[in-house]
């Protein structure tokens, strides 16, 4: 990792701008989970991973409170993480089929992997201005992938917060809404691609599923 992501990831590590976020983790970090009792959590804003000279950028919400909260690495060790990792491998983007903690092996293909927001909120549902303190961390690794050519955004949150900082460069006239697998041009040449979060909720209500996933997946490889 080149010295402009170390420094970055050093500030995100050590933000505290968020009151209530940072109550939250502290909160999770100390009351864990039955099946996590004997594990250090990591309790801290979790940065983004991967090739940071990757070509493709997948934009997740936030750290999941038993997941990336207690690995430190975003959608590692959750169930959430467990179905995107199968997706990932079998579209050959990851090496492996499964991201359980931050020392087993998992490598990325071209691709960086983030939240817009670095904190698990209470309930999922972070306040306008923790995605505004947040955004500058993302701004900033936008900035620093030199190469990036396709965003995948999981969810609609993600997604409208991607296009918000896009807003804030550039004029966009056209309507961009969220549906999944379609391709959108950014101002700066760079596609947009939404994507179904790949939650348990829609996976178990089969609103998305593995071949769909994998065939969004391929799409973005072949723009890159």
């Amino acid at each position: 990792m080149n010295d402009d992501f170390l420094n970055l990831n050093k500030k995100i590590t050590n933000c505290n701008k968020c009151p209530r976020l940072v109550k939250f983790r502290n909160e999770i970090s100390l009351k864990k989970r039955k099946q996590n009792l004997d594990e250090v959590y990591w309790g801290k804003p979790v940065t983004g991973f991967g090739d940071n000279q990757g070509k493709m950028l997948i934009l997740g919400l936030a750290p999941a409170a038993h997941g990336g909260t207690r690995t430190g690495r975003a959608f590692t060790g959750d169930k959430s993480g467990d179905f995107l990792f199968k997706c990932l491998f079998s579209a050959k983007i990851s090496n492996q089929p499964i991201s359980r903690n931050i020392d087993d092996g998992l490598k990325l293909n071209s691709t960086y992997i983030t939240n817009i927001l670095k904190c698990v909120p209470p309930g999922d549902k972070p306040y306008l201005n923790e995605l505004n303190n947040c955004s500058v961390f993302f701004d900033n690794e936008i900035s620093k992938l030199k190469n990036l050519r396709v965003i995948i955004t999981l969810g609609k949150v993600a997604f409208d917060n991607c296009i918000k900082l896009y807003k804030k460069k550039y004029r966009i006239d056209k309507r961009i809404i969220f549906k999944h697998s379609k391709k959108y041009t950014l101002p700066d040449g760079k596609f947009l691609i939404p994507c179904y979060h790949p939650s348990p909720r829609n996976v178990n209500t089969k609103i998305i599923n593995l071949k769909m996933m994998k065939n969004l997946f391929l799409k973005a490889k072949k723009l890159i």
